[in-house]
């Protein structure tokens, strides 16, 4: 073999090894790769093949995730790779990164929903909303979620154990937040549903008479309930554009949910706030 093929010029070595020129000027200036010589008069770079298996552990080590102070240290401990030590802190590394960027996921899906939902609301309207005697539960959870399964599993039937009827005329039932400390994850919710008549109160539903709501600001919410905030504020932007008042607690008046929908994306409620 001819000392041409023994020795290559950098742009060959890049050309072969998949690397740019700059990337290995970079190598040597940091002391990882060196040239195998430096011709004194030109100052040509030359480097050996040998070199390219050298090049070929750089580049799986940095595709690996270990930093090119890491993969120097290696080469200069003696080795072609790293030791267990560092691959097992690499690996803890990884996981940590891949924990947060499945957050930064789902956060990026729970903006691109709640940007969808936003676009699919309707128009607020001002209307009135019904009073009667209303089935009233109310308890403190942890996010909108829990509700699908109270209403389903707790709410009714405890309704239906109590004998409650409601009326197909004027069905209606809402909720009330009571949060005023505006907490997430720690909600004070009244769920209200109206029937015929008063039954006999028990450590789940008790029973009230409601008042009839002469005008109230309503927008549709479409899908899950996860972001009932974004909805909510522009209901209250249009309130405060308009210099309306609000006279009593927002409700949520579910029309469809997990009780006739499969699908969250099927859901609709109705977001009330009464004004004066």
């Amino acid at each position: 073999m001819s000392e041409y093929k023994l020795r290559l010029t950098i742009g060959e070595f890049s050309k072969l090894c998949y690397v740019t020129v700059k990337t290995l000027r970079h190598y040597e200036r940091i002391g990882l790769l060196m040239p195998h010589e430096v011709d004194e008069w030109t100052k040509y770079r030359y480097y050996d093949v040998g070199q390219m298996q050298k090049m070929v552990e750089i580049r799986n080590m940095k595709s690996s995730g270990l930093s090119l102070e890491e993969i120097k240290e290696v080469f200069e401990q003696g080795g072609q790779r790293p030791d267990a030590e560092l691959v097992a802190r690499k690996i803890k590394e990884t996981a940590e990164a891949l924990c947060q960027l499945r957050q930064r996921m789902h956060l990026l899906e729970q903006l691109q929903e709640r940007t969808f939902n936003i676009n699919k609301m309707s128009k607020i309207i001002i209307k009135p909303l019904p009073g009667g005697i209303v089935a009233s539960f109310r308890r403190r959870i942890k996010s909108y979620n829990e509700l699908g399964n109270l209403c389903v599993n707790v709410i009714g039937p405890e309704m239906h154990r109590l004998g409650c009827e409601c009326p197909e005329e004027t069905a209606y039932c809402f909720t009330m937040d009571y949060n005023r400390n505006h907490q997430p994850d720690d909600i004070d919710l009244e769920y209200c549903e109206i029937v015929k008549e008063s039954r006999t109160d028990s450590e789940i539903i008790q029973f009230r008479k409601l008042p009839v709501i002469e005008r109230a600001v309503c927008i549709e919410h479409v899908g899950s309930y996860n972001h009932f905030d974004a909805t909510v504020a522009s209901v209250f932007e249009y309130l405060e554009q308009n210099n309306l008042k609000v006279i009593s607690e927002p409700r949520f008046s579910y029309i469809h949910g997990i009780w006739d929908r499969d699908r969250e994306d099927d859901w609709l409620t109705e977001i009330q706030i009464p004004i004066e």
